[in-house]
């Protein structure tokens, strides 16, 4: 594989990310949606100027650890720098419990079904429910976006995807060092689990404060806008390199650039450069993770595996669907409510996406049910962005919150 061949298949994914935003103007459906079907369908057509595309012509840098460094960084801080952390306190209670006990939960219910009526060993099972349990909204919040939606619904979805995606993956990395030694220490587990979450959010807030009180002593866009890339991606190598949660730390640095340094240290020209800046690196890599997502869809691999993959959709919405109606309505005894229509889009909003793909695809060659958990994640990934995806906007419409009414 050389840097032209690489170099090129980047460039026919932006060619196709383009064409394919333009047409979902005149198609009318979620352009996350239209990338995965588009890269369904270039996944099976076989031209020769295409031929980079193709899975034996693809880069082989590209690897799932790469995606999480490359991708993941941008996307949670993107999220998070644009966060109001007033209305990020006013539902921290839920946001809490939905992102970490509803992570928990739903992980357990997964892993357990799966379990009993698939068959999978119960480690690994539980090991599929951590990969499965993350959401990853991205399309339904460009549907909130076409749509005039009460602003703190879309703000509770947004910020549960932001959370619940750091407490995912710690939870993957002490289920999966648990299946290698052959058992699992709760002890052990739940301190990991502390030390990754707090200390991820501690390492995070500090270094995206320090970068924030850099920015008060200078005012250059570019060099203002490189020190947010280096807190965003400072944050998750140094986390990663602590055994805290990169995912974390970065959405505390985000939250902490965009409510401390933006607002206090940054002119009215360097903000607006900046939301430029970080919106263009969140649609390229959308753009790019979506498109992956439909190349790398074995068409006949799930349909072989039709049967366990529909056991495992039903799973994951079982799951899902009790960890927001039964702790939501816990939270409401003590917060402020969140209204039943809400939780149900809470539930069906609640996509899986890249973020359960390259954890799935970073198990090495020699795990065992590698195969089957690959097979289980994509289908569910497929169904969620398609069918979920598409019936969005329909339920929205149906439960009288496509006008802002609560």
């Amino acid at each position: 594989m050389t840097a032209i061949s690489g170099v090129e298949f980047l460039t026919w994914l932006l060619i196709a990310a383009s064409t394919i935003a333009v047409l979902t103007k005149y198609l009318r459906i979620p352009y996350t949606v239209a990338l995965v079907l588009g890269g369904l369908l270039l996944s099976l057509l076989h031209l020769s100027f295409l031929s980079p595309l193709q899975p034996n012509q693809r880069p082989n840098w590209l690897t799932p650890d790469v995606i999480l460094i490359l991708f993941l960084p941008a996307l949670v801080f993107e999220g998070s720098v644009k966060i109001d952390v007033r209305d990020l306190l006013r539902d921290a209670a839920p946001l809490l419990v939905l992102a970490n006990i509803g992570v928990l939960l739903a992980t357990l219910v997964t892993g357990y079904l799966v379990h009993w009526v698939i068959g999978l060993p119960i480690l690994v099972a539980l090991l599929f429910g951590a990969i499965i349990s993350a959401t990853d909204p991205i399309s339904v919040l460009a549907i909130f976006k076409g749509l005039r939606m009460d602003k703190r619904l879309s703000i509770i979805i947004e910020c549960e995807s932001v959370l619940n995606d750091g407490t995912a993956v710690v939870l993957f990395q002490i289920l999966l060092a648990a299946v290698v030694a052959g058992g699992l220490s709760p002890a052990k587990g739940i301190a990991h689990f502390l030390w990754a979450v707090v200390g991820g959010a501690v390492l995070g807030s500090v270094l995206g404060y320090a970068a924030s009180k850099i920015t008060q002593t200078i005012d250059d866009p570019q060099v203002e806008i490189t020190l947010t890339t280096i807190a965003a991606y400072g944050s998750y190598l140094l986390a990663n390199h602590l055994y805290l949660s990169g995912v974390i730390a970065t959405a505390a640095a985000g939250l902490m650039v965009g409510n401390f340094g933006a607002k206090k240290g940054m002119s009215t020209r360097t903000r607006t450069a900046l939301e430029s800046f970080w919106e263009y690196i969140a649609f390229v890599m959308n753009s790019l993770v979506f498109l992956l997502i439909g190349l790398e869809v074995h068409i006949n691999a799930l349909a072989n595996a039709w049967r366990p993959i529909l056991f495992a959709i039903a799973a994951v919405m079982i799951g899902r669907s009790l960890s927001v109606y039964f702790l939501v309505p816990v939270n409401n005894l003590f917060a402020e409510k969140i209204p039943f229509r809400w939780q149900h889009v809470i539930v069906w909003g609640g996509l899986r996406g890249a973020l359960a793909l390259a954890l799935a695809l970073s198990l090495d060659n020699t795990f065992p049910y590698r195969d089957r958990i690959l097979d289980l994640t994509f289908g569910v990934v497929v169904f969620s962005i398609l069918a979920q995806g598409l019936t969005m906007k329909p339920l929205l419409r149906v439960l009288g919150l496509a006008d802002g009414r609560a």
